[in-house]
């Protein structure tokens, strides 16, 4: 089991705020991205690859409110976007809540978290279209919704189908160009360090800073604008 930061997410209150966000704060305009209909859900992204983070990109993520959810769609949305607190948040400017961890197992990296204590939740299946074809992955979401650890713990996600012999074929890294930000690096502090350093090394996921103290998650970035740093501060 290989595991590695495939994203960021971002949460606006609509997504044409979040690039007005994007376009002031790290001063590009994000690229096109597309609609998660069980969810309701939009995004536009763009690449923060590097080196040290080959499949990186960066993740707006929006309520849609014009797309009606199917009936048998889960009761809460991902990443805690139906939480009145984040909602909240979000109503003031866009904000950093969460990363995403790709892993080359997610059955054996949610089992390695169940045996912590720690349910991360079901692995579903989840598609959009895209403009090279079908993405598809399956992500571990929760019934309600929760990120965990203030949004420190990443949720899972592993491409492709699940027998697929290319999984990454159809990575979003493989239709985004080069947006002129790069990810240097994150961090991540909360109350219970010692449970979250254990559960990033049951996954096997290496490379993000853990610190004690309050729930943070801090994006350092190379932008046009400069380096920039996004913080979540707990939401």
């Amino acid at each position: 089991m290989t595991t590695q930061i495939d994203h960021v997410v971002v949460v606006a209150q609509t997504l044409e705020l979040g690039v007005q966000w994007c376009e002031a704060t790290l001063g590009i305009t994000p690229g096109a991205g597309g609609e998660h209909a069980s969810y309701g859900t939009h995004n536009r992204l763009f690449k923060i690859a590097t080196p040290s983070n080959p499949l990186a990109y960066f993740e707006i993520i929006a309520i849609n409110p014009q797309v009606a959810r199917p009936a048998n769609s889960p009761k809460k949305r991902w990443f805690d976007m139906d939480d009145p607190t984040l909602q909240a948040a979000v109503a003031i400017a866009p904000r950093l809540v969460h990363f995403v961890a790709n892993t080359s197992d997610i059955q054996a990296a949610r089992l390695a978290l169940k045996s912590l204590g720690i349910d991360r939740g079901p692995a579903v299946q989840a598609s959009r279209h895209s403009r090279r074809g079908l993405l598809q992955w399956q992500i571990t979401v929760r019934d309600d919704g929760q990120r965990l650890f203030g949004g420190a713990l990443p949720t899972l996600i592993q491409w492709g189908k699940p027998d697929a012999a290319e999984p990454l074929r159809l990575h979003p890294r493989n239709s985004l160009p080069r947006s002129g930000v790069t990810l240097q690096g994150i961090a991540v502090s909360c109350p219970t360090a010692a449970k979250l350093q254990a559960a990033y090394e049951a996954i096997g996921l290496a490379g993000v800073a853990v610190g004690t103290g309050p729930a943070n998650i801090i994006v350092t970035l190379n932008t046009p604008k400069g380096p920039i740093q996004l913080q979540s501060h707990g939401i």
